[in-house]
């Protein structure tokens, strides 16, 4: 199982923001969108960075309320860690895990083409476990 199963099964659409605009209009958007992370992209929907929930958070508690007036990019991870479509959902995992992070942008070709988060991931695991686990019960019981 792939990237591309999870984003087949969820949808492609991604809520991305410009680097220009406040924290404000980044967290308004994520309530708006009830997501934990935004992608920070161009017009030309490269990724530029990522700004998670955590990271207004930090920027509020450094600098105080006034934060919330300071540009995306101040504050968003620049380095930001993606996937691919073909890129298999147990080496996803471990990335996810590995690199504390919940959200990872998917690229096509340099472009963003979704957005997968460690719950998708997860639920897909889950569904294809439980599906292994009816097959070998379905065996045994017709042995």
């Amino acid at each position: 199982m792939t990237v591309a199963r999870i984003l087949a099964i969820k949808g492609r659409d991604v809520v991305t923001v410009e680097p220009h605009l406040t924290l404000r209009d980044a967290a308004d958007t994520l309530c708006r969108h009830r997501i934990g992370a935004v992608v920070v992209s161009d017009q030309s929907r490269a990724v530029l960075g990522i700004l998670s929930e955590r990271d207004i958070v930090r920027a509020v508690s450094s600098g105080g309320a006034s934060a919330l007036g300071d540009q995306v990019s101040r504050h968003m991870t620049a380095k930001v860690i993606t996937a691919t479509e073909e890129q298999p959902i147990e080496t996803t995992m471990s990335v996810m895990t590995e690199s504390r992070i919940r959200h990872l942008p998917v690229l096509r070709d340099g472009k963003l083409a979704g957005v997968i988060s460690i719950g998708d991931v997860v639920k897909i695991r889950l569904e294809a476990i439980e599906s292994e686990h009816k097959a070998l019960r379905e065996y045994i019981a017709s042995a």
